[in-house]
């Protein structure tokens, strides 16, 4: 179990309606530009991550939908978190590549949806150095998947 991880099962103790508000409110702190954008961490398990972007001015364009970069933020975010969740805390986790296709406009408020199989997460506790494809589904509020996305981290052991 790594720092991050004993963080958010500390959280569990605290009431159900506090714990979304506070892993929000830490995972800001620990990534600044997350809290900026005021990214939700609905869930965030040792194989799955839920992130948050509601439609706000401060992360939409010009057309009145969520930014391209808000959306791409919510996957990286997901993905990234639950990532997190499993690296051993000897080693640094960066992202590799961001490939995203938009598909149509999004409706409301996005979710972001990444997850791991226990597959992955042996990889990521026992080797050393590595990189790995982490799967993440972004649905608007109509339940529409308006961005299809593939995220790659990569862990190296800290210097």
């Amino acid at each position: 179990m790594n720092r991050l991880n004993r963080v958010m099962n500390k959280l569990d103790s605290l009431p159900a309606g506090w714990r979304t508000g506070a892993r929000s409110f830490i995972i800001g702190k620990i990534i600044p530009f997350a809290g900026t954008a005021s990214c939700r961490v609905e869930k965030l398990t040792n194989n799955e991550c839920v992130v948050k972007i509601k439609k706000r001015r401060k992360v939409g364009n010009h057309i009145g939908t969520l930014h391209a970069a808000a959306m791409a933020l919510a996957a990286e975010s997901a993905t990234g978190f639950v990532t997190a969740m499993n690296v051993p805390d000897s080693r640094v986790l960066v992202i590799r590549n961001m490939n995203l296709t938009y598909l149509k406009r999004t409706k409301g408020d996005l979710t972001a949806t990444a997850t791991l199989s226990d597959a992955d997460l042996e990889r990521l506790r026992n080797e050393e150095r590595g990189d790995i494809s982490v799967p993440v589904v972004l649905k608007d509020a109509e339940g529409t998947e308006s961005v299809t996305a593939e995220m790659i981290w990569a862990w190296t052991p800290k210097r």
